[in-house]
């Protein structure tokens, strides 16, 4: 029921217009892989790819051992999950979730155990006999997805399933949606812009932009160990501040940082004696903040504080001029006020260093998950 896709040397072309230059990717039997980028950057385009929906200008594509390049649509047993959930307004519940079965020309018996089967699983047997327009967003997403699973396919795709609900809507679907992958154990690729979305559903995430996967890895090798620029600032939030690291011949380092701060750094790579411009990535929680001032600290100021509850956000303005954002857990009685003076230094354990122009990160330890 489940299988293992491979991607091998992927092409797509729109007349000169080369969306995915050369892709190659591997994804596991029964995992939960996303594709996460901007909009415009090719991850649709490869969902519908592997679905048998676009043309194949290069590369090969595999279900296991089997090459499905001329495979058609109708023929790779997949399951399709859209935007618009894409279910029909003229059926029930229970008809829409076995419309897939009954093309399938299944006996009775099997399509009506089948479809109770699905419509218990994604909690919907209360509405199996309304019509979608009497049902809430998140139940038509739950029907779209009953109908995908009901036929047993050997790969579940699903592309921008949750962009149409509201926030509150989205966070509890994205559960379910996770819990019943869980259940089931199919290989599913899930299409998302949304970082937090991704990191919340996947096994293992590929960051996309312009048709190049940047890093490969789970949300929190990709939240930790960004490879480049480019995913330390798509995953979640970062502030990315200028700095000097000076290596010795032991292959440790000395970073200086916003010109004042300073740490040492161990387990570096591909980098000689010397001293380099380094761009320094360094998330909110990984400041600390000192507010009685600290030697060799960055000097900085509190430009504003916004208190949410568990966590206070400050916008701090440091001595070179750069803003940063900070979190901080908040305490009962205590908010740092605008204007105040403060000084900075970082958890060096957590921080990432990435070369001037933002291709790499010297740190050890950072390479796509492919294993």
């Amino acid at each position: 029921m489940s299988v293992a896709i491979k991607i091998s040397h992927a092409v797509k072309k729109y007349g000169n217009n080369t969306v995915i230059p050369d892709l190659s990717l591997d994804i596991r039997e029964g995992e939960f892989f996303t594709l996460l980028g901007p909009s415009g950057c090719g991850k649709t385009t490869l969902l519908r790819m592997i679905a048998g929906f676009n043309s194949i200008e290069g590369g090969d594509f595999y279900f296991n051992e089997k090459r499905i390049n001329d495979v058609e649509p109708n023929k790779r047993n997949i399951g399709m999950v859209f935007q618009n959930y894409a279910i029909f307004p003229h059926l029930t519940v229970r008809q829409n979730v076995g419309f897939g079965l009954k093309n399938r020309k299944c006996s009775k018996e099997e399509m009506e155990s089948r479809t109770d089967e699905y419509l218990k699983l994604m909690q919907i047997e209360e509405y199996k006999d309304r019509l979608p327009e009497r049902l809430s967003g998140g139940q038509q997403q739950r029907v779209a997805l009953a109908r995908a699973l009901v036929i047993h396919p050997d790969v579940l795709l699903m592309d921008e399933p949750l962009s149409n609900l509201d926030a509150k809507l989205r966070v509890e679907m994205r559960s379910a949606i996770k819990d019943i992958q869980n259940q089931v154990g199919i290989t599913t690729v899930y299409v998302t812009h949304d970082q937090e979305e991704a990191m919340a559903v996947s096994d293992r995430i590929a960051v996309f932009n312009h048709g190049v996967i940047q890093q490969i890895g789970t949300p929190q090798q990709l939240y930790q160990r960004p490879k480049n620029l480019f995913t330390a600032t798509f995953i979640g939030r970062t502030n990315i501040v200028e700095g000097t690291l000076t290596v010795g011949e032991n292959g440790t380092g000395s970073l200086v940082l916003a010109r004042t701060c300073g740490a040492d750094i161990t387990g570096l790579k591909g980098l000689g004696k010397g001293t380099y411009p380094v761009k320094v990535s360094v998330r909110p929680e990984e400041f600390v903040i000192h507010e009685s001032g600290k030697a060799g600290a960055v000097e900085a100021v509190v430009e504003s504080s916004i208190f949410l509850g568990l966590n206070t956000h400050y916008n701090v303005r440091l001595a070179t001029g750069e803003r940063v954002d900070i979190i901080q857990e908040s305490t009962i009685d205590h908010i740092i006020k605008p204007q105040t003076k403060i000084s900075l230094t970082v958890k060096q354990e957590k921080i990432n260093i990435l070369s001037e122009d933002g291709s790499r990160n010297y740190l050890v330890g950072v390479e796509d998950d492919e294993e």
